[in-house]
């Protein structure tokens, strides 16, 4: 098993096979085998033999910079549309009640922009709401994550990091 800088696993055709034939693969969708040759025979067997039986697929080539890749699969992300379309910059700014509180939004909206990184906060927003409609914990906080406000305020982690004093940039270096 490979797994290349994309975080895509790639298995031999021998570790496929194996795979299948212990019934340890269900779903191959999100499976990719390193020979071409061999998927080709198989698909073709399952093709002429079966209809239930999963296909195999190559690992595509990727000739994409990684940044675009994100880009693209972060633009897949399942939401309902009410998220895709909720005022998050409005809905964080209606949370804060100090002055100190606002300028500290308007820092990191605006890093999360530079970095690319806006739109996982929205997913981040629907996210979390999920996760308390259908009653999962999870931690206070981890990591340096803890140094976005704009995180604590979506309920993401409970470290209020201006009471704190932590500075944004240690979460986004």
């Amino acid at each position: 098993m490979k797994i290349d800088e994309y975080s895509r696993v790639s298995v031999t055709e021998s570790e496929a096979f194996t795979a299948l034939y212990h019934s340890k693969i269900q779903d191959l969708q999100g499976v990719f085998v390193d020979s071409t040759d061999v998927i080709e025979q198989y698909n073709q067997a399952c093709d002429i033999n079966a209809d239930r039986i999963p296909r195999l697929v190559t690992l595509p080539d990727i000739t994409i910079s990684q940044q675009e890749f994100d880009q693209q699969n972060q633009a897949q992300w399942f939401m309902p549309d009410r998220y895709r379309e909720f005022p998050l910059v409005e809905w964080l700014y209606s949370q804060c009640t100090s002055a100190e509180q606002h300028a500290r939004v308007s820092e990191e909206l605006t890093l999360f922009v530079q970095y690319g990184m806006y739109d996982l906060l929205t997913y981040l927003k629907y996210l979390v709401d999920t996760m308390r409609s259908h009653g999962v914990v999870w931690g206070v906080g981890r990591g340096s994550s803890v140094a976005s406000y704009c995180l604590y305020l979506m309920g993401v982690h409970k470290v209020d990091s201006i009471k704190y004093k932590l500075d944004i940039k240690e979460f986004l270096k």
